[in-house]
């Protein structure tokens, strides 16, 4: 491809329980420091677990017009504070646009549960007879495609305006096709993240029914969320924002603008085994991970680090790793990767977006995150998971990869450019 069909990253902006700010996201995120705590935003009294990865200190009211406050919900203001990010350190100014540039740029926006939580809150309000509480925007604010139009009007882009919800692999595959739009002329810049924010009562006490998050950490939060770890006892729920700016490589060394990496291969691919289950083979997220290689046209060897979806479930943890081995074989043992999870715990539909900007991050600066809480490693879970302390390394070529709930698996590569 040339420098007009080569898609580059070239802004990031994040909003993370262990850093609101990229800067800080990162200046945590690289040296271990994790942000789950005890959830202080609803009465945890009677749940069985009572930790997340929330963010504190998180000024809505900077986002959103104090008029439409009640309208909207928390995820349209994380969401609009990390895509602002994203703009501004593109250097990018679209209040001084004229409307014909507007019109080439396009939102994809990735999210699990977009305003669930809003849509909880209306309900309650309703039936405990408090009508007049109740948004006028109830509706529009509940459709999930809503949240993907208030991040276009947030920064006025005029271009498409998309939601990408397919679960746990949402923000992946929204950063992908994002990058098909800017390579194929559709779009000039793409302003693509992914949020959720579905800290609830009731989103807690359902996955409690699965019994799938940890109920034995409550007392330490912060070691709560243990990917890969013997005693690991399931997952910690989360909350965050991660959004990028992408365009072709051309434009980009004309605008002087500084890159991050380049969108170089992606791969999904749905088992269409369980709703919630993985096949115990890894066979499918072996494969997505191998369509990415061969999409990006080159070798599995190049391969240097792997940021893993690591959820800290007993199961998924333990496929994942096979996966791993099923995919890359030898090379396996030479590789290594990080759980981000284990730091901001799990952001359901943002959790890909979280993984590519810490993954850019290490590439920009040589230092590849941890696993923490990974002190007593299960021996099913055999690979170089970093853990504990970050590890200065180079990295040339890098694999994101995300596995989901309906079975689904997405994977990206990215190339750091010389």
């Amino acid at each position: 491809m040339n420098e007009s069909t080569r898609v580059v990253v070239t802004g990031i902006g994040c909003v993370s329980p262990n850093g609101i700010g990229r800067e800080n996201f990162w200046e945590a995120t690289r040296n271990g420091v994790s942000g789950v705590k005890t959830i202080e935003s609803f009465d945890v009294a009677d749940l069985n677990c009572t930790i997340a990865g929330e963010i504190r200190d998180f000024d809505e009211d900077a986002h959103i017009d104090r008029k439409y406050r009640k309208h909207v919900s928390r995820a349209v203001a994380l969401a609009r504070a990390a895509a602002g990010e994203a703009l501004d350190d593109a250097g990018l100014d679209t209040a001084s646009m004229p409307l014909e540039e507007l019109r080439g740029i396009g939102v994809l926006v990735g999210s699990g549960g977009g305003s669930q939580v809003f849509t909880e809150d209306q309900y309650r309000l309703y039936y405990e007879s408090r009508e007049r509480e109740v948004s006028v925007y109830t509706v529009p604010t509940s459709t999930i495609g809503g949240l993907a139009s208030e991040v276009s009007m947030g920064c006025g882009a005029r271009g498409l305006s998309h939601i990408i919800s397919t679960g746990c692999t949402s923000s992946t595959d929204a950063f992908y096709y994002a990058s098909q739009h800017v390579r194929t002329g559709m779009l000039q810049t793409a302003l693509v993240g992914g949020v959720d924010a579905p800290l609830s009562y009731l989103i807690i006490r359902g996955f409690q029914l699965m019994r799938i998050m940890t109920t034995k950490w409550n007392h330490q939060p912060d070691r709560g969320s243990r990917p890969f770890s013997v005693n690991r006892s399931g997952f910690v729920i989360g909350e965050g924002s991660w959004f990028f700016t992408l365009e072709t490589l051309a434009r980009a060394k004309a605008r002087g603008a500084k890159i991050y990496g380049e969108v170089a291969g992606y791969g999904s691919n749905c088992e269409a085994y369980h709703r919630v289950r993985l096949d115990e083979g890894g066979e499918d997220p072996a494969l997505s991970m191998e369509m990415a290689v061969r999409n990006a046209g080159i070798e599995k060897r190049q391969i240097q680090y792997i940021n893993l979806h690591g959820t800290s479930t007993e199961l998924n943890d333990r496929i994942e790793t096979k996966a791993v081995r099923n995919c890359f074989g030898a090379h396996a043992d030479r590789l290594c990767g990080s759980a981000l999870k284990s730091m901001i715990g799990h952001p359901q539909g943002a959790s890909g977006a979280a993984g590519i900007a810490a993954t850019l991050l290490a590439m920009r600066d040589g230092v590849l995150p941890p696993t923490i809480n990974l002190d007593a490693p299960d021996p099913n879970c055999d690979l170089d998971y970093v853990a504990d302390i970050g590890r200065k390394q180079d990295l040339e070529f890098a694999l994101c990869n995300c596995i989901g709930f309906g079975s689904k698996n997405s994977s990206l590569v990215l190339r750091k450019l010389a």
